[in-house]
């Protein structure tokens, strides 16, 4: 691994928008930014303004974002994991609660972080704290299902592709097989491809071969790969050796998936090859995502639309619902498509309007079985879901949280109309793997305590807080829509459609979204707006306080009576990011001047305690992105740390604690993606000192101590 120190080139004349380098904003979004705002409609930004009757001390008690507590098993107390076939797999999988995974730690996040923090930087290397060590764990092209060849960078295949491990890794989950923690699985999910950083001698998209878009499109998906613990140490590295009966690809090319819910089979989902609107083949650009505490993963399936031409020649009743979600129905897409079409017409809408209709939902994957086919969920809503997180309530529901991860969308949440059973029977796996695939669907409207007293500068309140109350409106339950005008198969195809009748909130990229296991608290990473306040465009409010939003900021929902299922919830911005020096800022009232800075929170985690770890997505602060930790409770909440970097032009994505808190696994997305770099001449040679390849990594303490305290 090549540690050398490397500059950041052309600093601050290759971004735009606060953040993202403008290759990023081509490759991983199709430029929405450059695009109009998909959501026009007229929703206020707030119902009716409430008084300011909630508290700083009763609503912000449990400080900066969270995530759901996975632990090292992927699952909530006295959840099963899950348990392979037989015949696929030698010995059975572990029970997390009778080996202690998945279950909160005594405490609740108030212990201080004792690692040092470490300075920003633009170096071309991971930097972790001083008695820390870190190591790649896989990068891409490395062997994943048995029998994968080696990786050939100037022969690239889809066949070989499709068995090695896919490019630009986000979401990370890791499951247990053992009862001493030993073995483990690694999840991760693959959301685009940069073909400038990918193929030698590459021009333009238009240029590649039939082939190479293959490769993209084997490069794209999911990998599940088998880890063995090194020596007893935090380090975890691929099994070597051996069948390897549970590592799989699941690709945008040839993976067969189920659709489920109420919108399985509708005229919406039906097209040619798939006339009875059941199947589809592939998942696009997975975002973020979650464990289940039945043992499962979720993944959210975000931008798909820049891979979609033909807008423009879709019928006519078609065309508002295409572009509300990004399509472009007015002209032909523009170079940033991603040319499938010609390698597969079902990307073309206008021989096949309804393929866009088949993305955009959370994809279902059983790491324990690699027979068994993923799914879609149709009940969870259609929209460019970030990821979707799981708890299992107090009335045994399960409740899912998701954002929509666009400028001015939406929160959404759902609840299950079956309840969730414990323990490690078959019967009891059969029954929660179908809890996802019928329930009710929120979206969340936000009120504000201090209306008047917003101006766009992100200066606090006179009650010394952003807070105030919301409520989640009912949008379809089970078969039966609440949306006028719209049935349920409307209302879930076209979610966003049926947020804007009803008047949903319009937040600042609602991104990361997730419930505490330990509290019930949920957090939303809110991770930029530059749009806020612009000739016509919405001005600050008060859980969007910020005109010109470069840096976002974290939300803290409080259901009432701390029930998941409630319908109402009181909320409160806990951290303001930015650099600390600037007044707009605010981390859970803790001295400035002690803190790191931070922008663009992103994918969140919990350690096993309930500190707070955050990961960042296009640091507008002239630093290499990273993660950060926290304390939620105490004296030591909002003392936020940075805890690493990852190297220049990549995204820190993850993160993922074990339970021991002997590991921190952290997605390295899209290192060296810098405007003028290519696989040629490279900006980033991370991780090997040849070219920049995504990968992920783990991150231990030397003394095999706890991370971070």
């Amino acid at each position: 691994m090549s540690d050398r120190p490397r500059l950041l080139p052309l600093l601050g004349t290759t971004t735009r928008h606060g953040s993202r380098d403008s290759m990023t904003c081509l490759y991983r979004c199709g430029n929405a930014c450059d695009h109009p705002v998909p959501n026009t409609s007229d929703n206020a930004y707030f119902g009716d303004v409430v008084s300011a009757e909630v508290s700083r001390r009763g609503v912000v008690r449990a400080g900066a974002v969270g995530a759901l507590v996975l632990g090292f098993g992927g699952a909530a107390a006295g959840a099963l994991a899950g348990a392979a076939p037989a015949a696929a797999a030698p010995g059975t999988p572990v029970v997390p609660e009778a080996a202690g995974f998945g279950r909160p730690q005594p405490g609740t996040g108030s212990g201080a972080l004792t690692f040092s923090p470490i300075p920003p930087n633009q170096l071309d290397t991971l930097v972790v704290p001083n008695g820390y060590d870190h190591a790649v764990v896989i990068r891409w092209g490395d062997p994943v299902v048995p029998g994968a060849p080696e990786f050939d960078l100037r022969g690239q295949t889809a066949a070989a592709q499709s068995k090695q491990f896919g490019y630009n890794n986000d979401f990370v989950g890791v499951l247990p097989l053992d009862r001493r923690g030993r073995r483990a699985l690694l999840v991760v999910n693959h959301e685009y491809t940069n073909e400038e950083l990918m193929f030698p001698g590459f021009t333009t998209m238009d240029a590649l071969s039939v082939e190479q878009l293959r490769v993209a499109m084997a490069a794209h998906g999911m990998s599940v790969v088998e880890l063995e613990r090194v020596d007893g140490t935090g380090q975890w590295r691929p099994v070597a050796n051996g069948r390897r009966p549970y590592n799989r690809r699941v690709t945008a090319l040839a993976t067969k998936f189920e659709l489920t819910g109420p919108a399985a089979g509708s005229a919406w989902l039906r097209t040619a090859a798939d006339p009875k609107g059941r199947t589809v083949v592939g998942t696009l650009n997975n975002c973020a995502g979650g464990v289940t505490p039945w043992g499962t993963v979720l993944s959210g399936e975000e931008n798909f639309n820049q891979y979609f031409v033909g807008g423009d020649a879709a019928p006519e009743e078609l065309k508002p619902k295409l572009a509300r979600y990004g399509i472009k129905t007015t002209t032909r897409y523009p170079g940033g498509s991603r040319k499938w079409e010609r390698a597969d017409e079902r990307f073309d809408l206008a021989k096949h309007p309804n393929e866009a209709h088949r993305f955009g939902w959370v994809v279902e994957i059983d790491p324990y079985d690699p027979e068994s086919r993923p799914r879609k969920h149709t009940a969870l809503g259609r929209f460019k879901h970030e990821g979707a997180n799981v708890i299992v309530a107090k009335n045994g529901h399960v409740v899912a949280y998701m954002g929509d991860d666009e400028r001015f969308d939406y929160l959404y949440k759902f609840v299950s109309d079956k309840k969730f059973l414990p323990g490690d029977s078959w019967v009891a796996r059969r029954h929660n793997l179908t809890l996802l695939e019928s329930g009710t669907l929120y979206v969340a409207k936000i009120e504000q305590s201090s209306a008047a007293e917003i101006d766009g500068s992100g200066r606090l309140p006179a009650d010394g807080a952003f807070n105030g109350r919301g409520r989640w409106i009912k949008l379809v339950s089970g078969n039966r829509s609440y949306v006028d005008g719209m049935t349920a198969a409307d209302v879930l195809t076209f979610t966003r459609l049926a947020g804007d009748k009803v008047g949903a909130t319009k937040m600042d990229r609602p991104e990361d979204v997730e419930p505490s296991l330990l509290t019930g608290k949920v957090y939303v990473a809110l991770t930029n707006n530059t749009d806020r306040g612009k000739p016509g465009k919405a001005p600050a409010d008060e859980a969007n306080p910020r005109n010109l939003n470069k840096h976002g900021q974290v939300l803290e929902l409080v259901e009432d009576r701390a029930d998941n299922t409630a319908e109402t919830f009181a909320w409160s911005l806990p951290i303001v990011a930015g650099d600390p020096a600037d007044p707009s800022t605010y981390f859970a009232g803790y001295d400035k001047t002690k803190v790191s800075p931070i922008s663009c929170p992103d994918n969140v985690a919990f350690d096993a305690t309930g500190n707070l770890w955050i990961s960042t997505d296009g640091n507008a602060l002239g630093s290499n992105d990273g993660l950060f930790a926290t304390a939620v409770e105490g004296p030591e909440r909002g003392h936020l740390k940075q805890f690493l970097t990852v190297p220049v032009g990549a995204e820190a994505c993850g993160p993922f604690i074990t339970d021991d808190r002997r590991s921190v696994f952290v997605a390295v997305q899209h290192p060296g993606e810098v405007t003028g770099a290519t696989v040629d001449s490279p900006v980033s040679t991370w991780p090997d000192g040849d070219y920049a390849k995504p990968g992920v990594v783990v991150t231990w303490r030397l003394d095999g101590g706890p991370i971070g305290s």
